[in-house]
């Protein structure tokens, strides 16, 4: 699916399905020696309440689950003109009062923020952009993520699919973390499939559970 330039709410899936494709990702390439990294990290990968993308350089994003029926995405792409355009636009105008704005105003200060969508009362929303405004970087970051094809090439980008591990196997994969059905039992079963694959069991089962994606009614909710 394409998206907007500039992004528009209805470009983005809803926060759950989102979530699930995101979440799927970074439990597939979760290790243990990453989970300490903190600032460090590169990937995605999943930390308490809080989905994370960083590609080392051009991309980096958030998705956040901020209570019921609440979410907030927010990041930086190359792509996006939205922290110098002038005159400057404010990307948390009309934002409600429960968004991260310590976090928000520490990267806008720094010059690292492209965007802010936020989900409340079953729709995504965004601050008001000027007509002048080319892009704010939601299509190259967050396009990924928009359907099946874009999940499968941001997993060849990550080096997951192979002769081993290919779409035909992924698929089911992805279908049962978008339905919130992806157990422990089939993680076992991918690993026990692919001997020859260097997955990291004990880690994808962590992150399996951080992400809800095993039927966590507060994840999907």
């Amino acid at each position: 699916m394409d998206h907007h330039r500039p992004g528009l709410p209805e470009d983005l899936p809803a926060p759950a399905t989102l979530w699930a494709r995101w979440a799927l990702l970074a439990v597939l390439t979760a290790r243990e020696e990453d989970e300490d990294l903190g600032i460090h990290r590169t990937g995605n990968w999943i930390t308490e309440d809080t989905l994370h993308l960083d590609d080392c350089g051009t991309t980096r994003w958030w998705l956040t689950r901020s209570g019921e029926d609440r979410w907030v995405l927010y990041g930086e792409d190359e792509a996006s003109r939205v922290k110098w355009h002038k005159p400057a636009i404010d990307m948390l105008a009309g934002a409600p009062d429960w968004l991260p704005y310590e976090d928000l105003r520490d990267l806008i200060e720094g010059y690292e923020l492209g965007c802010v969508y936020w989900w409340e009362n079953g729709a995504w929303a965004r601050a008001p952009y000027p007509d002048t405004l080319d892009d704010d970087g939601l299509d190259c970051g967050m396009s990924r993520f928009s359907d099946q094809r874009g999940v499968f090439n941001e997993m060849i980008s990550w080096e997951l699919l192979d002769g081993t591990f290919d779409e035909a196997a992924a698929g089911p994969l992805l279908a049962d973390a978008e339905q919130y059905r992806l157990t422990p039992e089939r993680l076992e079963e991918l690993v026990t499939a692919t001997p020859e694959r260097d997955w990291d069991l004990p880690a994808m089962l962590r992150a399996l559970r951080r992400t809800g994606l095993s039927g966590q009614e507060s994840v999907r909710a």
